[in-house]
This record gives structure tokens, C-alpha cells and sequence, in this order.
């Protein structure tokens, strides 16, 4: 179908991304996005698979110092391309956000990672209020709940709610406006090859030639780079998640604090980003075999990337052992059962509304997608966050959570990476990609409650 300079693999907001960097801050002649769904951002993107969140890492309590600040920037970069390009708000919402800690133990961790451990400084709109602050943000936090319990919340307006498909038809629009960049939908890669002089990329529809390649498809990305014998250490374990409804419970994000070595997010309740009538509760985590959500044909795309080796098993059986994750991976499998599942995700919600019932709780239906969390099988270990593998002029992103909130920082990083693949024939404009980005993004000194937005 074509020669390219560049050709990009998957167009959920990874790739996406990816394709503006490169189309809008370089000279890159010819470049090529890859899409095998007919729609951009159709899985894990779309809105209803994911916890529109915009992570910065000041209220994710499983974050240290040191990932908050390395998330902070990507997420300001995405923040700062949201305020200049949808000011009328139809991709994304800007809301109050927190995180809860209830009874003494909770409130002195929360007031220590606030004060000592520097999250406070680090994050000057984050501030640490009491139980009548939170209550005129968010009644029914406090509602019903027992008033000799100790509260404290860190809270930031900086709620920024996403929705990432959206987000990613923006950045594919931008894209296009240039000469020279083509995006094919419905085009299905079924072998990549590497030759003397880059990469043949034969899809459904016929074949690319890439002089570079960079293969965004979230779990497949693993997939792609085993069959070209890259990530042969590494495997997955595909979570998927889902949610609760409830009708108008908040107004903004409210998180509990995270259980330790938990790669998953914490249970948290948040309005949606297009009907802010509309609260979501979790998400739940099942383990599931499949790289896709409902896609039975992506179970054997899963025992490609698992690996079906003795590493791989004991990889398995070792993270599935830990006292904590076990008992977590059995209680979410009741979340789905009828009835039982409710009741069961039900002191949840109470944890975040206290007067919310069993009638007030519905199992969202088409909510949810798979997130694949890292395997490493020297180890035998779960490896927290994204991974990057780099071969010989060709990238795999394989990107959970919080890969969509720093999804620019990954292109600002990878398109450096294409360059020196492409003997650095061609220039980045580092300064105008953070001008349409983090410079965009809005601060405001530390301020009262009263004054926040």
C-alpha cells in the first residue's frame, strides 16, 4: 500500500499520540498509522473501557515520590493539550479530585505522605481538608457517615475526567492535516518482516514498507514483538476491569487509598465525563484469558504472549501465591455472580458513599476492557507501569495504566528513538511540542478552599 518513513501500528491513544508528535514536530517525510478496528480508539481507549482519569500521581497513593514526579509532567503535557485544543469542554471535563482516608490509621498515612513524604510540595493545588471542607465538595462523603470516625481528604481541582477516545480522534485529526500521513482503519496486520532495509508490514488489505516501525497495540504489541523474537522474558497477565452505576453520588473523583502491592487501582467513585449525572464505582479486576474484553479470538493471541514455558507457569504461580494479590483475584470473581455480586461490591461504595444501598447499584453492561499487566518471567514478578521494547528500528509499547495519561510523554520519548533510527535525518521541534503541550497546562499557586475552582 505503500512505502513509509515511519509506520505506526494501532490507533487507540498510544499510537494515536504518536502520530501527532511526529506529524506536527517533525520533518518526517512519509508516515503511515495502522489501525485493525473500522474506528480509531474502538478498545481500550473508548471511553466506557476505561477509568477516564487523568493520572498526576498526587492522589494515586500507590505511587512514591519519585513515579509521581516522572507522571506529573506527562500527565500536565496531555492536561496542557486538552485546555488548548477543547475549550468547550466535549473531551474532557475539569473536576474536583481526591483521595479518602477514613479512621485513624488511613488519616495519619494520608497526613504523613501529604507532609513528610513531600506530596504537598510536590503538587501545590493539592491541599489536605477536613470533614467539613469534603462535605462542601462532596455531601455524601460525609452523609450518613459516623461522625466519630476521623476524615481527611488531599484534594486538587485538577480532576481532569477523559475521554481518551475522543482524545484520540483529535490527535489523528491534527495528524492528517499534514501531507504525507495516511491512517488506514480496518486494516489488519498479519506479519511483519524485517529486511535490509527496515521492515515489509503485510496486513488484510496488502503491505507497507517501513524504514521504522513502532507497534502501539497495547497486549497484541507483546504479541507482534515474541513473533519477531524480542520479549522472550516477558509475559502478561490480562486484567479486565468493570464497574458499578449509581445515579448523581458525586460531583467529582474520589479515591480510597490503594492496598499495598496492588498493581491495581484502588476503588474509586467519579462522575462520568459526558453525563455527570451518572457516578461509576470501581473498577473491579478479573483475571482474564484474552488479550481483548468479550473477544473470544483473542485467546489464542493470549497463550501467544504467556508463553505456555516452564518460566511462564512458575511466573504465574508465584504472583498468584502472594497472601494479598490471591485472596484480592478470588473476592473480585464473586463481583460478577448476580445479586451476590452486588452485595459483595456493595461495602465498596459505602466506603466512598456510606448511605448508597443495594438498589442504588447496578453492574455497568459494555463497561470495561482488558488492562495487561507485566510479567517478568527472570524474576517471576509483576513489573508495575509500561513497558518498552526496543529493537533493531522497531518499538513495542505495551502500555497499562497509567500509559493513557502520559501517552505524550511515551511519544515525546519514542520519537526521539525513531529519529536515531532514522540515522537522524530529520529534526524534532522539542520547544513547540512542549509550547501545544505542558505549556498549555494552567498553574496556580497553593490556594484555600474556598478559591478553587
Amino acid at each position: 500500500m505503500g512505502e513509509y518513513d515511519l509506520v505506526i501500528i494501532g490507533g487507540g491513544i498510544s499510537g494515536a499520540s504518536l502520530l501527532y508528535t511526529a506529524s506536527q514536530f517533525t520533518d518526517i517525510d512519509r508516515i503511515a498509522l495502522v489501525e485493525k478496528e473500522d474506528e480509531i480508539a474502538a478498545i481500550n481507549s473508548h471511553h466506557t473501557n476505561n477509568s477516564q482519569t487523568l493520572h498526576f500521581g498526587d492522589i494515586e497513593t500507590n505511587y512514591t515520590l519519585e513515579k509521581a514526579e516522572e507522571v506529573k509532567e506527562g500527565a500536565e503535557m496531555l492536561a496542557g493539550y486538552l485546555e488548548n485544543v477543547d475549550p468547550d469542554r466535549e473531551m474532557h471535563a475539569k473536576r474536583s479530585k481526591m483521595v479518602l482516608a477514613v479512621g485513624e490509621k488511613e488519616v495519619e498515612k494520608l497526613e504523613h505522605r501529604y507532609h513528610e513524604e513531600g506530596f504537598g510540595e510536590l503538587f501545590p493545588k493539592l491541599d489536605a481538608i477536613g470533614r467539613e471542607e469534603i462535605t462542601e465538595l462532596e455531601p455524601k462523603v460525609v452523609e450518613g457517615r459516623d461522625p466519630s470516625k476521623d476524615l481527611l481528604a488531599l484534594q486538587t481541582p485538577d480532576g481532569y475526567v477523559v475521554d481518551y477516545g475522543e482524545t484520540a480522534k483529535s490527535f489523528i485529526k491534527d495528524a492528517t492535516n499534514r501531507d504525507g500521513v495516511d491512517v488506514f482503519t480496518g486494516t489488519t496486520v498479519e506479519n511483519i518482516e524485517q529486511t535490509d532495509d527496515g521492515y515489509v508490514i503485510d496486513t488484510d488489505d496488502g503491505w507497507f514498507e517501513a524504514e521504522t516501525t513502532v507497534v502501539a497495540a497495547g497486549s497484541h504489541s507483546l504479541q507482534i514483538a515474541k513473533q519477531l523474537g524480542y520479549g522472550q522474558d516477558v509475559s502478561l497477565l490480562p486484567v479486565a476491569g468493570s464497574f458499578f452505576l449509581a445515579n448523581d453520588m458525586l460531583n467529582g473523583k474520589v479515591y480510597t487509598l490503594q492496598m499495598k502491592k496492588l498493581p491495581f487501582a484502588a476503588v474509586h467513585g467519579d462522575a462520568d465525563v459526558h453525563d455527570a449525572s451518572i457516578t461509576r464505582f470501581g473498577p473491579t479486576a478479573k483475571l482474564v484469558p484474552a488479550l481483548e474484553r468479550g473477544r473470544i479470538r483473542t485467546v489464542g493471541d493470549f497463550f501467544d504472549v504467556f508463553g505456555l514455558n516452564v518460566s511462564s507457569f512458575l511466573s504465574y504461580g508465584n504472583i498468584l501465591a502472594d497472601r494479598i494479590l490471591l485472596p484480592y483475584v478470588l473476592k473480585n470473581l464473586v463481583y460478577d455472580l448476580p445479586e451476590i455480586g452486588k452485595r459483595s461490591f456493595l461495602p465498596n461504595v459505602q466506603k466512598v458513599v456510606p448511605s448508597a444501598t443495594i438498589e442504588d447499584i447496578e453492574r455497568a453492561k459494555g463497561y470495561g476492557g482488558v488492562r495487561p499487566q507485566i510479567v517478568n518471567t527472570k524474576t517471576k514478578s509483576l513489573d508495575m507501569g509500561e513497558a518498552k521494547i526496543t529493537g533493531d528500528d522497531i518499538l513495542f509499547n505495551i502500555t497499562p495504566s497509567p500509559g493513557a495519561s502520559t501517552c505524550l510523554k511515551n511519544a515525546f520519548r519514542d520519537i526521539q528513538t525513531v529519529i536515531e533510527f532514522l540515522d537522524d535525518e530529520y529534526e524534532f521541534d522539542e520547544t513547540g511540542f512542549r509550547a501545544a503541550t505542558i505549556g498549555q497546562f494552567p498553574r496556580k499557586e497553593k490556594q484555600s478552599i474556598s478559591a478553587q475552582d
